[in-house]
């Protein structure tokens, strides 16, 4: 998968809340008495501060929420959190003997192959790629061809083969041409990571009571340490506190990539064997109780956000933009922006609509549409839709038009039907236009009172039926059958 640099957006609070994750593990790990070496906390508190790309990345893209603002920042954290790991494996040579000189010596290699890395991608690589992409094995073979020759690399400049392999797979997703890469290596990388989770399988030891317990606990304070890091962050970056939540959530789980870490730390005779099972069997656990809270993080960070406003904490976001009681103002309401409002907002820019510009008002918990939408001339205000009081201080009464454009697959704590309900007590002398997602919702939202109602498959469907009749039946140019 492919992200443009717009998608994913990292600041200062982003890289705080990494930093915090790591000094609330050496604070916390300390109570549950794990015995595991010389650098025992210290790569405690790194593994638990590394979250798993590969689960939080498959489970937000079943959920469809790998666009959504929580979805960014969770995405955003990952980078911040990889960029931690390549440093510090960069320095895990020199734990047992940690003067200046070394430390900086490996620091310098690091850096020296990051930047090789980059560049040698950037400027050669990647015409490589475009010439082989023709023939599909050799986009593969190159692409295996690249992280051998990093991994070499970094093992020659006494770091470790699979932080030349993690710079080589993140040198290749910086560039456009590492969407079409990631799917060619899809195959083979579903074969190794099987067998990846098969090993690890197969390390576990027999469970005890105690190990049972120092796991939970252990996972226990990787939630609690993502919440405290993650939350106060996102709220400082004007994000909101459902966002920072949601994306607390989405990280409550160890990375597969500490284990590595905790690896090469037993290969350097920084921590014990004993240290990695419990690390593993703490993982395992992790990652399955996370799975169910990803699935309900929505839900979770409601009732989150609910005890954190009524212990006083308020919103820090940009101000809400009122409607205009003189004229007709901002009467047209579209509660939600997701795919079918950024379309409409695209439509009203191709037509040049400035009257629209001015009279549209865009309610969303999205921060990061307000720089798009204020740039084109069009006001958004900060409300979360499953809270009709918040949508009662916009002064929604004074509508001529409130639309939801979100059908309920994608709406968080609330429905098409709630807010229809709710927008015929707020703004009674409106016209309502949803979105339903069949016939049958269709119908529901009628007899509560929609005048209009939207199905966007009955619509594609119907574009699509239009297109497939003959050039004589149908008044469009456009025929699959050639001709106008």
């Amino acid at each position: 998968m492919h992200f443009s640099p717009q998608e994913i957006w990292i600041d200062l609070d982003q890289l705080r809340a990494t930093r915090s994750a790591l000094g609330l593990g050496l604070l916390l790990f300390p109570w549950l008495g794990i015995n595991g070496g010389r650098f025992a906390l210290l790569y405690l508190a790194i593994s638990a501060a590394l979250s798993s790309t590969l689960i939080v990345v498959k489970l937000l893209h079943d959920k469809a929420e790998i666009h959504t603002a929580a979805g960014r920042l969770t995405l955003a954290v990952l980078v911040l959190q990889d960029i931690f790991a390549i440093i510090f494996m960069a320095l895990q040579p020199s734990l047992l003997e940690p003067h200046l000189g070394s430390i900086a010596k490996s620091l310098g290699y690091g850096i020296a192959l990051v930047a090789l890395a980059f560049a040698t991608s950037r400027f050669l690589l990647g015409p490589v790629l475009r010439r082989a992409a023709k023939i599909p094995e050799l986009v593969l073979l190159t692409s295996i061809g690249w992280c051998f020759a990093l991994a070499a690399l970094a093992q020659r400049a006494d770091l470790s083969r699979e932080m030349g392999a993690l710079i080589a797979g993140m040198s290749i997703a910086a560039f456009p041409y590492g969407a079409d890469v990631t799917a060619k290596l899809a195959g083979i990388r579903d074969f190794f990571v099987t067998l990846f989770f098969v090993s690890l399988g197969l390390k576990l030891p027999m469970p005890t009571t105690a190990m049972l317990e120092t796991s939970l606990l252990a996972c226990a304070i990787v939630v609690v340490s993502r919440l405290l890091t993650v939350v106060p962050a996102a709220w400082l970056a004007r994000q909101g506190l459902r966002n920072g939540t949601v994306a607390a959530l989405n990280l409550s789980q160890i990375s597969e990539f500490s284990l590595v870490i905790i690896g090469l730390g037993v290969g350097f005779g920084h921590v014990t064997a004993e240290l990695q099972s419990a690390v593993l069997a703490a993982m395992l656990l992790a990652s399955v109780l996370s799975t169910y809270i990803i699935m309900f993080n929505d839900s979770i960070a409601r009732v989150i956000v609910k005890v954190a406003r009524g212990l006083g904490s308020r919103e820090r976001v940009a101000e809400v933009p009122q409607m205009q009681s003189q004229g007709r103002g901002r009467d047209i309401v579209l509660l939600g922006c997701f795919n079918e409002g950024l379309a409409l907002l695209d439509k009203i820019e191709a037509e040049s609509a400035s009257e629209l510009k001015e009279r549209l008002l865009i309610v969303d918990f999205n921060p990061a549409l307000r720089p798009r939408l204020e740039a084109a001339g069009i006001a958004w205000a900060y409300a979360d839709l499953a809270h009709p009081e918040t949508l009662a201080h916009l002064g929604i009464e004074r509508a001529s038009v409130v639309i939801s454009s979100i059908p309920d697959s994608f709406l968080k704590g609330t429905t098409n039907r709630r807010l229809l309900l709710q927008m015929r007590q707020l703004a009674p002398n409106a016209r309502l236009v949803f979105t339903a997602d069949d016939a049958k919702s269709e119908e529901d939202l009628r007899s509560l009172g929609a005048h209009e109602v939207m199905v966007p498959p009955a619509i594609t469907a119907d574009r699509i039926f239009t297109v497939l009749q003959p050039p004589r039946k149908r008044r469009s140019t456009l025929s699959i059958f050639g001709g106008a």
